[in-house]
């Protein structure tokens, strides 16, 4: 790509091969251009071989690169980076390469950050964008303690809230899917379910449900929770911005605070991955179209 103090951008070399078309010579527009009659030649060598793509910039990756690093010497270096987690300057003296390759080769394999990797087992994150509303929804359950009226420890302190502690009901029923109607009413058709493995999500009921609506039901893999990965930030998003905001007195108060916060998460909260927009933006124009 031409740097913004390029001499010759693809307008230019548009307009080079047009007044030579026209019949001038190639030096004296070279010389009206500020550029070389070299210059002015290759791009009129390209533009008679290619028409007008030969005007576009190339990729100045070179065909061949016989010095470069051998591939077995390359997985090594994988191999360290996915098992042990080290940076350049670790993987070098072990190898016996220079920092400054060792990053190239991470680079060019995808692992030079470790973000972008799974701790536990090394391999890249593959990360993936459904192009419309309703394509793949992530479920997932969030259990919350019981706030006893009068409000828990944090509100009261630790003595009053030894006193106002409450048994909390049985959070292993059967899971109830009743956000269909919330993405109907939005003009939503859900598609696609993933979930974990969780005892709800194989009950009767719920597989019932997802079959009446004809929507498809995908598990994850047994102890690989970044699969559903949207889901659990958010989780982390609800704890965070919700449930332990601020202290509650009971569990009514903070239930009538998820009605002010979901509605800020789903019209006014900005997304990183919606390009700063909230998710109604999203809903309401074509993919990649906001308001």
């Amino acid at each position: 790509m031409s740097h913004r103090n390029a001499r010759l951008p693809l307008h230019g070399r548009r307009l080079l091969v047009e007044r030579v078309h026209c019949g001038r010579p190639v030096a004296r527009v070279a010389a009206e251009m500020g550029i070389s009659r070299p210059t002015a030649h290759k791009w009129m060598r390209r533009w008679l071989a290619e028409g007008d793509a030969g005007l576009h910039d190339r990729s100045s990756r070179p065909h061949r690169t016989p010095h470069r690093t051998a591939p077995d010497l390359e997985d090594r270096v994988c191999t360290l980076r996915q098992t042990r987690k080290l940076g350049p300057a670790r993987i070098g003296p072990i190898l016996g390469l220079p920092a400054y390759t060792v990053h190239r080769i991470l680079a060019r394999r995808g692992l030079h950050q470790l973000a972008w990797l799974d701790r536990p087992t090394g391999e890249p994150i593959r990360r993936y964008e459904r192009a419309r509303p309703g394509e793949m929804v992530h479920v997932d359950i969030k259990k919350l303690g019981s706030i006893p009226d009068g409000g828990g420890w944090r509100t009261v302190g630790r003595t009053a809230g030894a006193h106002n502690k409450q048994a909390t009901t049985d959070q292993r029923k059967s899971c109830k899917p009743g956000a269909q109607a919330f993405f109907a009413a939005h003009g939503i058709t859900v598609e696609r379910v993933l979930t974990d493995n969780g005892s709800c999500y194989k009950s009767k009921l719920f597989t019932r449900t997802l079959t009446a609506a004809g929507i498809t039901h995908k598990r994850i893999r047994p102890y690989r929770p970044q699969t559903n990965g949207k889901v659990e930030r958010f989780n982390r998003t609800l704890l965070d911005e919700w449930a332990y905001l601020r202290p509650y007195t009971s569990n009514t108060e903070r239930t009538q605070a998820l009605t002010g916060f979901l509605h800020t998460y789903n019209h006014h909260r900005s997304h990183t991955a919606l390009g700063g927009k909230p998710p109604i933006s999203r809903v309401n124009n074509a993919p990649g179209q906001y308001t």
